[in-house]
């Protein structure tokens, strides 16, 4: 048996209805996608049988029909097929406005699509999409795997279901067994899994929101596996016998994001003080122990979208309050920026299960008030910081000024999910609420085109303007790490997911 640590429970274990990294973790050890990906990101087949692309005719000349054959041994764990119904069905469910996704972005591009057969899904794009295969139940910035038609097509909406708490089936290595909310979440070996028998009978997923009883629990082996450990904890957990820490490149980062809809933010000498106060070496000098690397914006060194001529903001105290004076701030008698009677204060929100996340937003409110500028923390429960709208998600509703949080891309660099005017939430990521003529051209040629040289071109222009307009601080790309038990076999994360290949694992 497995025993994982996670900082915050689920809102429900619906694979349609996940909105976090803890949530498509849990839900990927017992749902598949149609695509998948190894530990450097190129796409495997995963439910279909092969990737579709343009030698293999699975995506049309013109870019506008991609074409999926289905596996013939993918079966419910109750033993009906996973058919062509299961995925046309899924996207109908995401695209249905009563349901509580939190992204239709890349399933919005969709026309229609045609199932001439049990195993044959055929995808009829409005416009050419180039992250489609890797975005389309695959591993994009939010990772959907198809759900059971069969159980749950004949409800007009999928919020509040039996099945939201207890799936009764799964296509995965594992099956549902139990879920005490706010405790564990307990799973069984699925020995009809399609890839073969997996390793491990059982996986207890136990949520600790807090990461030193995580840390203690490694060191007193009970648990195996801390997920998605805060760098805070890397002092604690490197000397920790018999854990070893693996290091995870992921498309992603921790960056202080900026609600532009909010009257304060809508002031470029505003959010380009932010940019002036806030140190990111500073930053991953202290909160890091240099384990990662500081960031320009958000496309990491790493990925071949990278624009190594972009440039952050220095770190300038000086130059901050200058721009603030310029906007007609003046500061007060304890320092802070006014306006008349107006006080230059920020509501600045964050995870509190997350440890270096919590120094972080204390480290930025030190920088800010140097500056001149006054920030209120507030914490909240990553169930409630990141859920969907209609669960009362804070980042959805926008009640926020400056949210200081992680985000796990997907294996291709396209950000237009976060920076497009279309993608405003509520049923978008854009929590920075961004919307910029420049931006939208420019992504438009990014989604558009199937030449990597003009994508690229498209990307590095994208990172020019996330520079000059700052809707978020990009502090530094991550390196996730994961502190497992030596004895913890088969672990390899692929940059979006951990738990890609769950049925290999074994203790």
């Amino acid at each position: 048996m497995l025993r994982v640590a996670i900082q915050s429970d689920l809102k429900n274990l619906n694979p349609l209805l996940n909105s976090n990294t803890t949530d498509a973790f849990v839900d990927r050890l017992m749902f598949e996608p149609l695509i998948t990906a190894d530990p450097k990101g190129n796409p495997l087949p995963m439910l279909a049988v092969r990737v579709p692309s343009l030698a293999n005719h699975g995506i049309s000349r013109d870019g506008l029909t991609i074409t999926y054959h289905l596996r013939k041994d993918a079966r419910w764990s109750d033993g009906v097929a996973v058919t062509a119904a299961d995925i046309k069905w899924s996207w109908q469910a995401i695209m249905n406005p009563d349901n509580n996704v939190v992204s239709r972005h890349g399933y919005d591009v969709i026309d229609r699509i045609d199932t001439p057969d049990d195993r044959t899904v055929v995808v009829r794009l409005k416009n050419r999409f180039a992250p489609f295969v890797d975005t389309f139940f695959a591993e994009s910035d939010q990772p959907y795997m198809p759900g059971p038609a069969h159980i749950l097509s004949h409800y007009p909406n999928i919020n509040n279901i039996p099945f939201n708490s207890a799936p009764t089936v799964s296509n995965g290595p594992f099956k549902f067994v139990q879920w005490a909310r706010g405790d564990h979440i307990s799973l069984a070996r699925n020995d009809a899994f399609f890839m073969g028998r997996p390793g491990l009978s059982r996986i207890d997923v136990k949520i600790i929101p807090d990461e030193d009883t995580s840390v203690n629990l490694l060191r007193t082996h009970g648990i195996d596996y801390m997920f998605q450990a805060s760098i805070q904890t890397y002092e604690q957990v490197r000397t920790i016998p018999g854990v070893r820490i693996a290091w995870v490149n992921v498309n992603g980062y921790d960056a202080l994001q900026m609600n532009l809809s909010r009257p304060l933010l809508r002031d470029r000498h505003v959010t380009s003080a932010i940019a002036y106060a806030v140190d990111k070496d500073e930053m991953v000098r202290t909160l890091t122990y240099g384990t990662q690397h500081v960031a320009t914006e958000d496309i990491p060194d790493w990925m071949w979208a990278f624009n190594p001529a972009v440039r952050s903001y220095p770190h300038d105290p000086g130059m901050a309050r200058t721009l603030l004076r310029e906007a007609g701030w003046r500061p007060g008698p304890d320092g802070i920026m006014r306006k008349g009677a107006d006080k230059l204060t920020l509501v600045m929100v964050t995870n509190n299960s997350n440890a270096t996340r919590r120094r972080e937003t204390l480290e930025i409110q030190a920088m800010l008030r140097e500056a001149g500028i006054d920030a209120e923390i507030k914490y909240y429960p990553g169930d409630v910081l990141f859920a969907p709208a209609g669960m009362g998600g804070i980042l959805q509703l926008g009640r926020f000024d400056l949210s200081m949080a992680g985000w796990y891309s997907g294996v291709d660099p396209d950000d237009s999910s976060q920076f497009t005017c279309k993608n405003f939430p509520p049923g978008g990521y854009n929590y920075s609420r961004y919307c910029n003529p420049q931006m939208e051209a420019a992504q438009k040629i990014a989604l558009t085109s199937y030449d990597r040289a003009t994508r690229t071109a498209a990307y590095y222009r994208i990172q020019e303007l996330l520079a000059r307009d700052n809707p978020e601080l990009f502090v530094y790309w991550l390196r996730q790490m994961e502190p497992v038990s030596i004895d913890f076999r088969g672990f390899d994360p692929n940059p979006v997911i951990e738990s890609w290949n769950a049925w290999q694992w074994s203790i």
